[in-house]
């Protein structure tokens, strides 16, 4: 017998329905415990039903979290046991940290020496994309110091020997020298993202001086490095549901459910965050050059989202170029700044990260003063460039700053079960800002075409 998928998850909903309701009449209708049990493990049952028809990565995500919390409450001891799981998980993440960082950002660099070819085009897109990241940094640290979405959280016993480390007080020379790598393998053996992306950025600034017979054998090996790191990542991905499952039944099983109020909390928080970005900053801007909101709209629909439905911002690109030439932006200008742009231009991602980092240090108890946080949110901006294409890599980049700054794991392993709804946000802002980018530079070059523009708003009206 053929069963729709559909059928399946209408059913799950019908039955968390019906389950919700048991739950707040259970005494009027004298249910025990194990019969309100019996029935979750139903709603689960059909839930699991509906991701085995559906074969999505990101749905057998969201039923891992469900079997995951199931876990926690029912069986604690064998929840916290199965820890393991998620500590292998950012494990094989944390491999990806050097070089991803280190391929993504020298083919960034290198792949574009013609920015000084380019002129003006070149330094107002760098320009441009560094102030709006910066302001999408400090929207991230007001919105997370506001929300306070990790204070309150219970330090697990035995968590605290174990993963928190000695915050030891460094001058602010300290701090910058620590920025300059003094041995390569050092600093990946470490994780200092700073030390490794100042080495890959002065590395790809270098090969810009060479000819093209001595830069296209290196930059060939970094885009090759790009690619397969970004197919590792998504092999590493496909272990993602156990990873996330067993990090959230540990949570639940060591902390309850209160921190599922936290996480809640840091879900709305980035939401709240990155839609008042849109009004604040996006929609100013985009009045500022004269581009017609609704026409703005009707080019970004479509790869807006495919990026939120992927969460990849990659996936959007071919039909975010193709709409923007339709808006008016000419070609020339979509074919440098789109590509510059998902290097150097993450809003909704630089935001995220400025907000999840002081989450962890909130979470953990350890105070961070403001200068601390925007130093933090600096190092982002750098650390942040060249992994916009990559499903949830910024959880590689989350990793990587926290161990900079001495800041321990065990909150990220809560974050990770929300992550792939974070990602979607983060990842249709991403796409988002890319597109006003490239009209901000026509319009700057004055060649943004408003006659094809407005023909393109009127067709199909």
């Amino acid at each position: 017998m053929n069963i729709k998928k559909e059928t399946i998850l209408f059913i799950a909903f019908i039955s968390v329905c019906t389950y919700i309701f048991l739950h707040i009449f259970r005494d009027f209708l004298e249910l025990n415990q194990f019969s309100l049990c019996i029935f979750r493990y139903l709603v689960i049952s059909f839930f699991i039903l509906y991701a085995i028809l559906k074969k999505d990565l990101t749905t057998w995500i969201l039923i891992s979290m469900m079997i995951g919390i199931e876990l926690g409450l029912d069986q604690p001891k064998i929840a916290v046991e199965l820890r393991f799981l998620s500590q292998i998980f950012l494990r094989l993440i944390k491999t990806i940290i050097a070089p991803i960082l280190f391929s993504t950002l020298v083919v960034g660099i290198a792949s574009h020496s013609n920015i000084k070819q380019l002129g003006n085009m070149g330094w107002k897109s760098l320009l441009y994309f560094e102030i709006v990241t910066t302001l999408a940094l400090f929207v991230g640290l007001i919105a997370i110091n506001i929300s306070q979405a990790g204070v309150g959280i219970v330090i697990p016993s035995g968590i605290t020997e174990q993963i928190l480390p000695k915050v030891h007080k460094t001058s602010w020379q300290d701090t910058i020298i620590h920025v300059f790598p003094e041995n390569l393998i050092k600093s990946i053996y470490h994780g200092d993202v700073l030390s490794i992306v100042l080495f890959s950025v002065i590395f790809g600034t270098s090969m810009v001086f060479l000819d093209e017979k001595k830069r296209n054998p290196i930059l060939t090996f970094a885009e090759s490095l790009s690619e397969i790191m970004f197919k590792f990542t998504k092999i590493i991905m496909y272990f993602a549901p156990i990873g996330v499952g067993s990090a959230i039944a540990y949570t639940v099983g060591n902390m309850g459910l209160d921190v599922l109020f936290n996480l809640f909390q840091l879900l709305l928080t980035l939401y709240l965050a990155l839609f008042i970005f849109l009004l604040v900053v996006f929609l100013p801007i985009l009045l500022w050059i004269k581009v017609p909101l609704k026409g703005f709209i009707k080019a970004l629909s479509e790869p807006v989202s495919l990026a939120f439905a992927t969460t990849s911002s990659e996936s959007a690109l071919p039909i975010l170029m193709e709409n923007l030439e339709k808006l008016g932006v000419p070609k020339k200008i979509v074919a440098f700044v789109i590509p510059t742009g998902y290097s150097f231009n993450l809003d909704g991602t630089t935001l995220y990260l400025s907000l999840s980092t002081v989450f962890v240090a909130q979470a953990s108890g350890i105070p961070l003063s403001l200068s601390q946080q925007i130093f933090i949110g600096l190092t982002l901006i750098l650390t942040s460039k060249g992994v916009a294409g990559v499903p949830r890599a910024s959880l590689v980049i989350l990793l990587g700053t926290v161990a900079t700054f001495g800041l321990p794991n065990w909150p990220i392993l809560a974050i990770v079960g929300i992550d792939e709804l974070m990602d979607m946000a983060r990842t249709t802002v991403n796409v988002i800002g890319n597109g006003l980018a490239s009209c901000v530079i026509a319009r700057s070059e004055g060649e943004l075409d408003d006659k094809k523009m407005l023909d393109y708003i009127k067709k199909d009206l």
